[in-house]
């Protein structure tokens, strides 16, 4: 298990669908350690905002080749989590954006 929350959650990730979501769905959308769990994802998101999670979804998203110069690199790999808040639970975090 992780030391702190901070180690857990790296980032929000603010993009058109997630911004859907957040409205529709009541979803949020974060970039979280590779070898994070979701139980690890619940407690630091729980923690953190002080909500309730009722739904933790993860995916890897496989990183792009880029151009680095004259040759080509590949971004690194790394993990989204979905987390579903329950009814009436916000976070105030993304209100301001």
């Amino acid at each position: 298990m992780k030391g702190t929350t901070h180690d857990v959650l790296k980032r929000p990730v603010v993009t058109e669908k997630s911004t859907a979501l957040r409205e529709d769905e009541n979803q949020y959308a974060f970039e979280v350690a590779l070898d994070a769990n979701k139980i690890e994802i619940r407690r630091a998101v729980e923690s953190t905002f002080g909500v309730r999670v009722l739904d933790v979804r993860t995916q890897i998203v496989r990183g792009k080749m880029k151009r680095f110069r004259r040759g080509f690199g590949k971004k690194p790999n790394w993990k989204k989590a979905v987390v579903t808040l329950r009814e009436g639970d916000f976070i105030d975090f993304f209100e301001g954006a």
